[in-house]
């Protein structure tokens, strides 16, 4: 098993603002997108992407990687965030596996404060989802 890079909300949108290539993907289903908010990036003018790694029924995607990485070079970071850091991290463990060198789980997810920094909605923009984008 790969070791994980563990990072908090606060460095994932440190790393948002100082490299254009890192790109943030939300892993969560579309239900959390829609009843809980989103991370805003509009400051940094690339959005988010958005893709579930399992359905409501908890059955995995079989195009995450797929469509995760459509376009990203595989030496980009990639910033991923669920809810409380569990899918992110194993879904960065296979993105790792995929040939995607910096893949990094987001640890406190998008909505636990653990620890300071942690728990996105709580200390960073956050805002309602636009299946737009």
């Amino acid at each position: 098993m790969s070791q994980i890079p563990q990072i908090t909300s606060q460095q994932a949108w440190q790393m948002l603002l100082d490299d254009d290539n890192a790109v943030l993907v939300d892993v969560r289903t579309e239900t959390e997108w829609r009843t809980v908010g989103v991370p805003d990036t509009a400051e940094i003018g690339r959005p988010a992407r958005f893709v579930a790694w399992n359905d409501e029924e908890g059955v995995l995607n079989p195009y995450f990687v797929d469509k995760t990485t459509d376009g990203i070079d595989p030496d980009a970071p990639i910033l991923i965030i669920c809810r409380s850091g569990a899918r992110s991290n194993a879904a960065a463990e296979l993105l790792i596996q995929s040939g995607y060198s910096q893949a990094m789980n987001i640890i406190g997810g998008f909505e636990f404060p653990q620890e300071p920094g942690a728990g996105w909605m709580h200390t960073l923009p956050s805002t309602d989802y636009d299946e737009n984008n």
